[in-house]
């Protein structure tokens, strides 16, 4: 029997001229909301086939105003929804998986944004594995840019250290192994990803996941380049 945990997936809606706006230009901000939303579509996706994972979304921002906001609103029918919460992102993130733990009560947690579209079932389910199988209590996946992308956690209370951690900056992740270590917690290292945040990433992480709704959306900037 496959065991149960948790992927949260913590997400903004991606309305034009606030999500991804690094992108621009070369990308409009219209484009950089499509690739955004495509993004999350993928990730969702990869989450609901992923064996054992309850798919929950941390969720900020106006779908109705959204790239594809009807559709992320389709696919957000097989997920809880939770409204993040916090005064900065990093107390947002320990709140996500303190109300996740409140819906989900005892399941380990294995949390990841929307800007790693490149992850797979095969990878979500092998991350969460060590914690799973108690060798560690807690996993963490570095970002090329020195933050991270994925934290597992067997008790997402522990999250709550996250509160106390710059985030978005060059030692977030260093920052994030020192704060988990305050509270007893050593991380086993996960793969190294790319996120997305210029347009030169976007097309590194396309190349990684070719038949997404993410490579093709990065696609037609590059069409639109050349022509």
């Amino acid at each position: 029997m496959t065991s149960r945990f948790c992927v949260l997936v913590v997400a903004k809606a991606p309305v034009p001229g606030f999500a991804k706006t690094r992108l621009c230009p070369p990308a409009t901000a219209r484009q950089a909301a499509e690739i955004a939303a495509a993004a999350l579509l993928d990730t969702l996706d990869a989450v609901c086939a992923t064996p054992g994972a309850l798919l929950v979304v941390a969720m900020t921002g106006d779908l109705g105003s959204a790239a594809r906001g009807s559709e992320i609103g389709r696919s957000l029918r097989r997920a809880t929804v939770i409204a993040q919460r916090g005064w900065d992102f990093g107390a947002r993130l320990a709140n996500a998986h303190a109300d996740t733990a409140s819906v989900h009560a005892g399941l380990p947690v294995l949390q990841i944004g929307m800007d790693t579209p490149q992850v797979s079932p095969e990878l979500l389910g092998s991350s969460i594995e060590p914690v799973l199988r108690r060798m560690h209590d807690a996993v963490l996946g570095p970002a090329e840019d020195g933050g991270w992308w994925g934290l597992g956690l067997r008790d997402p209370r522990h999250a709550q250290v996250l509160a106390g951690v710059p985030m978005s900056q060059a030692d977030t992740g260093v920052r994030t192994v020192r704060a988990l270590a305050s509270v007893g917690l050593s991380a086993g290292p996960l793969p190294e990803l790319s996120d997305v945040d210029t347009m030169g990433d976007a097309v590194r992480v396309a190349a990684e996941a070719p038949r997404g709704r993410f490579a093709a959306a990065v696609r037609a900037v590059e069409r639109r380049e050349v022509a």
